[in-house]
């Protein structure tokens, strides 16, 4: 009840290629998904430098007021 038979075996390898083997649609949609992914998470990567960038900004002209 709780092993996999061969059957199973074959109707997941045949979904695993339909949904990201040949050049059909599923696959172009999945590898636009991923992409929307990757993207995703390079705006993320890019805000948290703008935000430890602004950070340090803020500090040298707290230090330039305290100086000057």
């Amino acid at each position: 009840m709780g092993s996999f038979s061969l059957w199973h075996l074959l109707i997941v390898l045949v979904v695993v290629l339909v949904l990201f083997g040949g050049r059909g649609k599923i696959s172009q949609i999945m590898g636009d998904f991923a992409k929307g992914i990757n993207a995703f998470k390079k705006g993320l990567k890019e805000d948290e430098k703008t935000k430890v960038d602004e950070a340090a900004n803020a500090k040298v002209i707290e230090q330039d007021k305290a100086t000057g």
